[in-house]
């Protein structure tokens, strides 16, 4: 029999996947990709229909996701951005509230400070915390050796093993690894752990078991209009991941594509490998569940490859809710965005809001409890591609892209989610169009925030040119090992360290 209370307060587990796009998902619309536990977890749960990043980029997004505040208020430009130690996250939050927080796998933290509120985290990030990959808008024609370039999609197919499989089968294990431990503490102070994987994320290759679940014939393959005829930051993306004026081999297109709906299958049996963990744990009536990413990926839709842009399928996002008996089941079509996870968790925690900080996210539980809510999201982007910000406002049926630099974009993603029509020169949409573009003025101080972008930039590669000569101090984080703790010791008694390591723990013979 099982010796331990029920617990109090709920535990919190986010799972996140990097570059997984929404609309490709089979709770989502139709779909080939198998996807079991995820499609399991969102019929018992909240799925919100029209949730989007922050920003198309990995850094940029996180950052934005874990502070609810967006990228302008917080520095967070590109890749290389400094992450200040500072701004309050969610797991700065509920570790006030006494939950212990804990991450296990990629953040892609910048800069000293890598925890951000986190007690610990159980794994280093598979990216670097340096400012090696940051932006140059004085020299905007050149492209930097470290931008993406195409080897994902040439070289994609089957593999054994990766530099990602690496790393998330240890972000999985140390998770599993996690809510084993914490089941066999004394207590009942409740955790939030987050387990953030790297997969999809290109490149485009995954072993044979997952890729055998896929035929070439269940690929559907991608609508490519010709290159002249895309907008300018499409073009400038091209040129970025060396793509322009360089057709692809369908074949390798076809299997980019598969390996890529393999890697959502991999994802998937990591979350059921997570779902069993609390199911074995006696945790899972007591355990509010959250999966979301941090981007899409075009995968070759309107000829672009990756992120880095604003169209559905690198900016919407999964997102589901999965609470027992706390919500019901259901759907939430309403615009939402990950900056307005910070507050939903400190909500969900039992927690209240600083007031007098700073905050662009709002609370989802409103939606959770199906009374409706904001249909509303803010968007910057001021990285790969650009030579200016870019924006985005996305509300109702519309999105509006906007740019100081390049023309304007709008589309009606209800009528028309593939984007194929723009219609920022229909005379029917002129009035909204118009208005789109007043508030965005009014919004967004364009040309301060370009001053501050290039501010930063040419810091950050001031300190990281003076950085790299000399002694090298890693800012990446190293999880420490207490191996004095671990296992068979002789300063523990054998038998009250088995008992304890046991679960269900054997009750001592009175």
């Amino acid at each position: 029999m099982e010796c331990r209370e029920t617990m109090k307060r709920k535990n919190i587990l986010f799972i996140m996947a990097d570059q997984m796009a929404a609309p490709l998902l089979p709770f989502y619309g139709p779909s080939p990709i198998k996807l079991p536990n995820l499609s399991r977890l969102a019929a018992q749960g909240v799925v919100f229909d029209a949730a989007y990043c922050n920003s198309p980029l990995c850094a940029p997004s996180r950052f934005t996701l874990v502070s609810g505040q967006l990228p302008s208020k917080i520095g967070a430009y590109d890749n290389a951005a400094d992450f200040p130690a500072d701004v309050p996250t969610y797991a700065h939050y509920l570790r006030r509230l006494g939950y212990r927080t804990a991450l296990s796998g990629k953040m892609h933290f910048c800069g000293p400070d890598q925890l951000h509120g986190y007690e610990e985290r159980l794994t280093s990030d598979i990216y670097p915390a340096d400012y090696g990959w940051a932006v140059n808008w004085d020299e905007p024609d050149v492209r930097p050796t470290w931008y993406h370039n195409m080897s994902s999609v040439l070289q994609a197919g089957p593999c054994v093993r990766t530099n990602q499989l690496d790393f998330d089968e240890e972000v999985v294990f140390k998770a599993q690894q996690y809510l084993f431990d914490h089941i066999r503490e004394d207590g009942d102070q409740p955790f939030c752990l987050t387990v953030s994987m790297t997969h999809p994320h290109d490149p485009y290759t995954i072993p044979k078991p997952f890729w055998d679940m896929y035929d070439d014939n269940d690929i559907p393959m991608p609508t490519t209009p010709a290159q002249a005829d895309q907008d300018p930051h499409s073009q400038r993306l091209l040129k970025v991941y060396d793509l322009w004026d360089k057709p692809l081999p369908v074949d390798k297109i076809r299997d980019a594509r598969r390996a890529y709906f393999g890697a959502c299958s991999y994802i998937d049996s990591n979350v059921g490998k997570l779902l069993q963990t609390l199911q074995d744990t006696g945790l899972a009536e007591d355990t509010i569940i959250v999966f979301s990413g941090d981007h899409g990926d075009m995968l070759g839709e309107r000829g672009l490859w990756y992120k880095m842009h604003w169209f559905e399928m690198a900016a919407r996002v999964p997102l589901l809710v999965s609470a027992p008996g706390q919500f019901q089941a259901g759907r939430v079509s309403a615009a939402v965005s990950t900056a307005d996870l910070l507050p939903t968790l400190v909500e969900l925690a039992g927690g209240e809001l600083d007031a007098d900080l700073p905050l662009d996210g709002r609370s989802l539980v409103p939606h959770l409890q199906g009374q409706g809510g904001h249909d509303e999201v803010f968007g910057e982007y001021m990285a790969e591609g650009t030579i200016g910000p870019l924006m985005m406002i996305r509300r109702g049926a519309y999105k509006f892209i906007y740019s100081e630099d390049d023309p304007c974009l709008l589309f009606d993603v209800h009528r028309d989610p593939r984007e194929q029509e723009e219609l920022s020169q229909s005379p029917a949409h002129r009035p909204l169009f118009e208005a789109f573009l007043a508030e965005a003025r009014a919004k967004w101080d364009m040309p301060a925030i370009h001053r501050q972008v290039l501010a930063s930039q040419r810091r950050r590669r001031l300190v990281c040119e003076a950085l790299a000569v000399g002694k090298l101090k890693s800012w990446d984080h190293q999880p420490l090992v207490d191996a004095s703790q671990q296992y068979m010791r002789n300063h523990i008694d054998l038998d009250d360290l088995e008992r304890k390591a046991r679960y269900p723990q054997p009750c001592q013979n009175q």
